[in-house]
């Protein structure tokens, strides 16, 4: 069973990282942002769904806004 979750964890890495090639440093910037926020949501709400949600959406814009163009 152990193997099939490295398996598909692999395979899910692999999709993710062939899925970026072609964005924008803004774009890879707010994705980053709400994994690294859905992940702290989830940690420090204990694992609930609405912290999870609330800390990626907080992540993604917090992303968004650091990596904008400066004009």
């Amino acid at each position: 069973m152990k193997s099939m979750h490295r398996s598909a964890l692999a395979a899910a890495l692999l999709l993710v990282l062939c899925g970026c090639s072609g964005i924008t440093e803004q774009q890879r910037g707010t994705a980053t942002g709400a994994v690294i926020g859905g992940g702290a949501g989830y940690i420090l709400g204990g694992g609930g769904g609405l912290e999870t949600a609330a800390g990626a959406v907080a992540g993604g814009v917090v992303g968004h806004e650091v990596t904008k163009p400066n004009k």
